[in-house]
Parts: C-alpha cells; sequence; structure tokens
C-alpha cells in the first residue's frame, strides 16, 4: 500500500518512513528541502533497503502540490509533516509561519479533496494546549491561548482539518506529540539542524562536541521542581511508529469520528536542567552550559496523558530519556564524520 508522506526528508519524517518501509508501505516523501537535506534518504536506504520516491515540491504551490498528489492518488492516505516548526523564529517571523504552516495544509486538503485520498495524518503539537490549567494534559484538556505563532499555526490547523471533516469523506488523524529527541539506534539518520539549533538537545550534543561555545538554559526561576522548563521528551522512534499505528488505525476503520486525536508523549515531565544531567551521564561529556533570562513563547511545563494512544493504537513508548540522549550523541558524532 502506498502512503504520501510530506517533510518526508526531515526529523520525524525521515524516521516515519523508516517505520512505515519497516511496516510494508510504500512510501512517497515531499519535501522542498528547507529545513532538511536529500542525505536523510542515503540514510533510510540504508537502514531499510529501499529509497522512498522523492519528489522536491514545495507545497505551497497549489498547481505543483495537486500535480504531485494527482500522481499518486492510488495512495491510501497522506502523513502531512511539512511546517516551520521553530518557536523563537516564529516569534521573530510570525508572518512566514502563517504563510507557509497554513498555506501548505490547506493545498494538501484541496488534493485529498479533488483525488478522494481517504485518510490523513497530522502533525501536530502539544503547543496548542498553551499554559494548561491541569497536568498532565489529556486530549479533552482545553486549549488555552497560543504562546507563539507556531502554536497558533497548529490551533489553525487542527482547527481547518475538523470543518473539513464536515464536507468531506476522508478520515482524520490529530497526532499531538511532545518533545522529540534522539537518532535512530544505528546512527544512519537523526535532526540534521539547519544553521543554529532551535531545539534543546542538539544544542547540547553541539555544544559538546565543540560546535557551539556554550548551552543557555532559558529561566531558572519559574515554578518548577530546579526553576527550569518542563517537557515531555520522547525518543523520536516511538512518535515515527505512532504514525504508523495511526494509519493501520484509520485502514483498519476502527476511528469513532472522522477527527481523532491522541497525545504523543511519556507520561513523564523532565526538566531542561535534568536533560543535562541525562547528557553529562550517558556521553561522559561534561556540558558548558550558563543561566539566561525566560525566552519569549516559552510554555512553563507540559507533559502528556498517553493513556488513550496507548489503549486505542495499541501504542507504547520503548525507549528512555537515557537511551534518547546517548543516541542524539551518537548521531551528532556521526554528523561530524560525515560533515553534515
Amino acid at each position: 500500500m502506498k502512503v504520501i508522506v510530506t517533510g518526508g526528508t526531515g526529523y520525524i519524517g525521515s524516521h516515519t518512513i523508516v517505520d512505515l518501509q519497516q511496516n510494508g508501505f510504500e512510501v512517497v516523501c515531499i519535501d522542498n528541502l528547507s529545513r532538511s537535506k536529500e542525505y536523510s534518504l542515503d540514510g533510510i536506504e540504508k537502514i531499510t533497503g529501499k529509497r522512498p520516491t522523492f519528489h522536491y515540491i514545495d507545497l505551497c504551490n497549489k498547481a505543483a502540490t495537486l500535480d504531485v498528489i494527482e500522481a499518486h492518488q492510488d495512495a491510501v492516505g497522506i502523513i502531512h509533516f511539512a511546517a516551520l516548526k521553530s518557536v523563537p523564529e516564529s516569534v521573530e517571523k510570525p508572518l512566514l509561519y502563517y504563510h507557509n504552516n497554513i498555506d501548505s495544509l490547506l493545498n494538501i486538503l484541496y488534493a485529498v479533496k479533488k483525488f478522494n485520498i481517504p485518510n490523513f495524518v497530522f502533525s501536530s503539537s502539544c503547543s496548542v494546549y498553551g499554559n494548561a490549567d491541569e497536568l498532565p494534559v489529556t486530549e479533552h484538556t482545553p486549549l488555552q491561548p497560543a504562546e507563539s505563532p507556531y502554536a497558533h499555526t497548529k490551533q489553525i490547523g487542527e482547527e481547518i482539518i475538523r470543518n473539513f471533516a464536515n464536507t468531506d469523506s476522508s478520515q482524520h488523524i490529530l497526532l499531538r506529540y511532545f518533545n522529540p529527541i534522539g537518532a535512530h539506534p544505528s546512527a544512519l539518520i537523526g535532526e540534521i539542524p539547519i544553521d543554529r539549533p532551535n531545539n534543546l538537545v542538539p544544542f547540547i550534543t553541539q555544544t559538546a562536541i565543540g560546535k557551539l561555545q556554550q548551552l543557555t538554559v532559558f529561566g531558572s526561576d519559574y515554578e518548577t521542581r530546579d526553576g527550569s522548563c518542563i517537557r515531555d521528551y520522547i525518543h523520536v522512534c516511538d512518535i515515527a511508529h505512532a504514525h504508523t499505528l495511526a494509519l493501520k488505525f484509520l485502514l483498519k476503520k476502527e476511528n469513532q469520528h472522522a477527527v481523532e486525536v491522541f497525545n504523543l508523549g511519556t507520561g513523564n515531565g523532565v526538566s531542561v536542567l535534568e536533560v543535562i544531567e541525562s547528557f553529562e551521564k550517558v556521553s561522559g561529556q561534561k556540558l558548558n552550559y550558563t543561566i539566561g533570562e525566560r525566552r519569549s513563547g516559552d510554555v512553563i511545563a507540559i507533559y502528556a496523558d498517553n493513556v488513550k494512544a496507548e489503549v486505542r493504537l495499541d501504542w507504547k513508548c520503548q525507549y528512555s530519556l537515557d537511551a534518547a540522549m546517548l543516541s542524539a550523541w551518537k548521531w551528532e558524532q556521526q554528523m561530524q564524520q560525515l560533515k553534515l
């Protein structure tokens, strides 16, 4: 069965393609390589023995999007990752984020309708919850105002899909994932930051290996156990497998509604300082970091209630925080050797 993966050369997309191919799916990858590298396709091929079909397409171009989906209209579904995802960059460049993340989604949904693609899995985010009133957050936790334009694009995207589903026969899953970290155990694919990293773990590993001089921990005066922000850090391979299970769930018509929502997290909140401690333990490296001011757009604390995904999708996290940090460090060392 054929599945289309947008943003497939990106961090989560590439790991999901590996999981899909290992579960027997034929994958068509679409990406404009603006925030990723074609090297990911080499890594996918080395891991699985098969290179996915690749189309270099900007999904903000409606005509090009319709053309490529028409060529693969026999696909059983689309998994839509393609989006810009940096919280601080979205604060600095909100129009870029609204244009890219919303226009690309609209164009994909136009194609879903025109070519009768039956199933759609959307890459959403825990950022839709904002500063939640209750922890852990469930799928029914009320959404608070977005703390960044990036988060707002995910809230808007979810609402667009809900409205669209009322007018179309396609079935949809919104996967709200928390903070993906780590890399494939083979160290053949992982997160490849373009320019300066925006996520915590690649910032840690780049500091440890000497690409960056120092890591800044943004804020030490939050009302948390050590003063730093708390997140739910989940191994990227666990998130990837959930996408395969979500697609199978729709194919077996096990969904109860046209739009289903699932949280993807470990269920454990971990502070920034605890992530640093884990990295130092598994890598043997002493990290050079300093405490800075709070950063605009950051939520104080968020972690998941993942019971729904465990029960309905038959999904469970397989990797610990330490295992994720060790895989991230091995990938950083591999990137240095490959000069990525």
